[in-house]
């Protein structure tokens, strides 16, 4: 039973965590549904991650002195109630307010449970745990989002995440200190010696954590860890909006063609035990693959979905080689834990709204830029098309008035050729030409899509030079 606790503690904080990214599969269907833009709907994204970056910290702070299986429990409840919020949401704005109060609560949630997997099983063991939930959330949840969306809608993704929520409630509360409520439940007569024991374990133990040294942060890792979620946005945001956006892929196809991405993460731990490399070592390697990764997406030569399991399997690598250590360099031997683990969370979330932030203005600024050339393209091709000349002139009024619909993104030029009605003599010639204008189509998304996979790369090898210090025994 206690096995039982930890592991729902242990999945509650990876549905928190992919909560960052879980959404990213789904949004070109919410821009869609809830009639938006692009840069609106990446809010669904922002303000979950820059909400998370700003409470973890405040959050850690109020759990000094308190039971964390009340607070835990409290922050689970409350990132249930936002799910299911979420998941009922008519709007934009709606949507938006309800992800801010999923990350309060998940706040709450991650750092309680720290400490209660590190109470229920040893600290180096809860932090394991702990640590490998995090970062199997964040490589998972495209997948799992993309996956769910196709199968039903968007909406699926928040109502899974309610009874799993519901039922970490009171596995959490399991965990609630015999000293809160021993005396309450008991009256004094009744008390063995074994309950007096625990009381006396419990005293000696909050006089510690009350008397432990307080560490300080140890800044390089997170700095590299936020800086390193800032590259990963890269991957786990723009490439699946490249993939749905761009390529016009489904969020089921899309999403199995990012599994490459966890799955090459989960490599990398017997990776790492079989060449018995050391943290700095694992670290430095995760760096450069995920760079080396993000430059392989920002040159695909096509949009052949085979191109891009190389470039996937290296960011995968390379996720799996840095989240582990950087986390357990940033927390381990720091007292008192939860306050550390506060500042990991909020570095890595940090990280990605930095990503987004800088990232999401480049790719619609050259996805605008590729426009105008785009829309020559297409004019050329339907005035090259053997086709009659009334045709060609209905063709590029749909075709017209669909770019002008999708203006600020990829256009969808399907719904122009469904409305078409042509001899069956020209069907042969007008079904080439459709397919012509996707393959120019794709061919501009990829490059509009480049400069921000390089940037994505470069911020992947700040990160490295970020954990080189500055000078022998400097800043940690």
């Amino acid at each position: 039973m206690r096995r039982a606790a930890a592991a729902l503690l242990a999945l509650t904080v990876g549905c928190v965590l992919a909560d960052s990214a879980v959404v990213t599969l789904a949004l070109p269907e919410i821009l869609e549904r809830l009639h938006t833009t692009v840069g609106q709907v990446a809010w669904v994204l922002i303000a979950f991650n820059l909400v998370l970056a700003v409470v973890a910290r405040p959050a850690a702070w109020f759990y000094k002195g308190r039971d964390p299986a009340v607070l835990c429990a409290a922050g689970i409840a409350v990132f249930a109630g936002a799910s299911a919020l979420c998941a009922v949401a008519g709007s934009l704005d709606v949507l938006v307010a309800a992800r801010s109060v999923q990350a309060v609560g998940g706040a709450f949630a991650v750092i309680g449970c720290l400490q209660l997997l590190v109470d229920e099983l040893t600290e180096r063991r809860g932090m394991a745990w702990w640590i490998a939930a995090g970062v199997f959330g964040t490589a998972v949840g495209p997948v799992a989002g993309g996956l769910l969306t196709d199968a039903f809608s968007w909406r699926s993704i928040f109502i899974v995440q309610v009874p799993i929520a519901v039922l970490a409630v009171p596995a959490a509360l399991a965990k609630r200190r015999r000293s809160g409520q021993g005396l309450a439940d008991e009256t004094q007569e009744h008390l063995t010696q074994e309950h007096l024991t625990e009381e006396r374990d419990t005293e000696e133990r909050d006089t510690q954590e009350h008397h432990a040294p307080k560490h300080r942060v140890r800044i390089r890792p997170n700095i590299a860890l936020a800086l390193l979620s800032a590259a990963l946005t890269a991957a786990l945001f723009l490439f699946v909006l490249l993939l749905v956006d761009g390529w016009r892929r489904s969020p089921a196809v899309a999403a199995v063609t990012v599994s490459v991405i966890p799955l090459a993460a989960l490599l990398a731990r017997p990776l790492t035990r079989t060449l018995r490399s050391g943290p700095m070592a694992q670290t430095t390697s995760g760096c450069l693959l995920i760079a080396g990764g993000l430059t392989g997406l920002a040159l695909l030569p096509s949009a052949d979905l085979a191109w891009t399991i190389a470039p996937q399997a290296l960011v995968g690598l390379g996720l799996g080689l840095t989240l582990d250590p950087l986390t357990l360099q940033a927390m381990d031997g720091r007292t008192p834990l939860f306050r550390h683990g506060g500042w990991t969370i909020a570095a890595r979330h940090a990280g990605v709204v930095l990503g987004l932030a800088i990232l999401t203005p480049v790719f619609t600024a050259d996805l605008r830029s590729a426009q105008p050339p785009a829309e020559d393209a297409i004019t050329a091709l339907v005035l090259n098309a053997p086709l009659a000349p009334q045709d060609k002139i209905t063709i590029a009024r749909g075709l017209a008035d669909q770019l002008k619909q999708d203006s600020g993104r990829v256009p969808d030029l399907d719904p122009a050729f469904q409305q078409l009605s042509v001899p069956a003599a020209e069907k042969p010639a007008v079904a080439q030409l459709e397919r012509d204008l996707n393959l120019q189509l794709q061919r501009a998304a990829t490059h509009a899509f480049r400069n921000a996979f390089l940037i994505g790369a470069a911020l992947a090898l700040v990160a490295l030079l970020s954990l080189i210090p500055l000078r022998r025994g400097g800043v940690r």
